[in-house]
């Protein structure tokens, strides 16, 4: 196989910024080293131009059906055409093709369920948008669909979120092809602060939408989120709110599907994780300030939440140093 050789597979309706944070990151390498360099080549049915979801239009470079490999990484890219594409057996049958010949094998956001319907998902773990997690289960119920990470990887066929998370599974394939000190370089040369591992979640707690159609909720989760040290217990919580602590708990659940213990516990290691990330504060500091008891007790919390320990995912994360 030719490691460095990539193929983005692309359709009309497929979107530009799937596309682009791909390539664009993995081009970088060559500006950042001459000695380095992906060969990249977007290939589309019949080569022709595609026109992407924002109406803009792409041209390809290559035909897919004239694609042959040895191809090192394979990407099928989403967008709201990804159904007529997975519909369309000469792009499904070519994509199943290619993958017997390619390295490894990625799909970003909707692009998933190509592979999917080329049966390259059945029996793996892989994940979408998290707008389009439960069509993608429906459809194809051979797939474990998670809509929670980033971006997974199994075996050799990796799937990610979509939008700016195939710019963390390009870091990703960088990181493995030309090490880590190259990822961190095209990192910064993409002016992102992050390079987030594939087990972070798709939506953290603090961009997501609070309860907002519920006052007292969001009055809650508000004090929550800045008093990170204070007494969070649900008793507590309760008497801020002036009511008991069951019927907050009923509220909680009615309105956030979750009890106010699990959000505050959510709430503390997602500040922590970006506190990791973006401060040089030790563990312990970072303890104190997101409001547990001792270093081992965010351990033990950050390692159930993210799968990885706070020292860990502060290497692998932060662009610092």
């Amino acid at each position: 196989m030719d490691p460095h050789r990539v193929v983005v597979v692309g359709y009309d309706d497929a979107e530009l910024l799937d596309i682009a944070c791909v390539t664009t990151t993995l081009d970088a390498v060559r500006h950042i080293d001459p000695r380095l360099r992906y060969d990249i080549a977007l290939a589309t049915p019949g080569g022709g131009p595609i026109t992407c979801t924002s109406g803009l239009v792409l041209g390809g470079q290559t035909a897919l059906e004239r694609v042959r490999g040895p191809i090192g990484t394979l990407i099928v890219s989403g967008g709201l055409g990804h159904t007529g594409a997975a519909d369309d057996e000469r792009i499904v049958g070519h994509v199943r093709r290619l993958a017997r010949e390619s390295d490894r094998v990625a799909s970003l956001c909707t692009g998933a369920s190509v592979l999917a319907a080329a049966g390259l998902l059945d029996g793996r773990r892989a994940t979408t948008h998290w707008r389009f997690a439960d069509e993608l289960a429906a459809a194809f119920p051979k797939v474990t669909v998670d809509p929670r990470p980033i971006w997974v990887k199994d075996g050799n066929v990796y799937t990610a979120a979509g939008v700016t998370s195939a710019l963390d599974l390009s870091l990703s394939f960088i990181e493995a092809d030309f090490g880590a000190d190259m990822a961190r370089w095209v990192s910064r040369a993409m002016v992102t602060y992050l390079h987030r591992p594939g087990n972070q979640a798709q939506m953290s707690m603090f961009t997501a939408a609070p309860a907002a159609d519920h006052d007292m909720v969001r009055k809650v989760t508000d004090h929550i989120s800045g008093a990170l040290d204070a007494d969070l217990s649900t008793e507590a919580l309760a008497r801020l709110a002036r009511v008991s602590p069951r019927h907050l708990t009923r509220l909680f659940r009615a309105h956030l599907r979750q009890s106010p213990g699990r959000y505050v516990r959510k709430a503390r290691v997602t500040s922590a994780a970006q506190l990791l990330t973006t401060t040089d504060l030790p563990v312990a500091r970072i303890a104190a300030r997101c409001g547990f008891a001792s270093a081992e007790a965010l351990r033990q919390a950050f390692a159930k939440e993210y799968g990885i320990a706070p020292s860990q995912y502060r290497t692998v994360s932060s662009t610092a140093g």
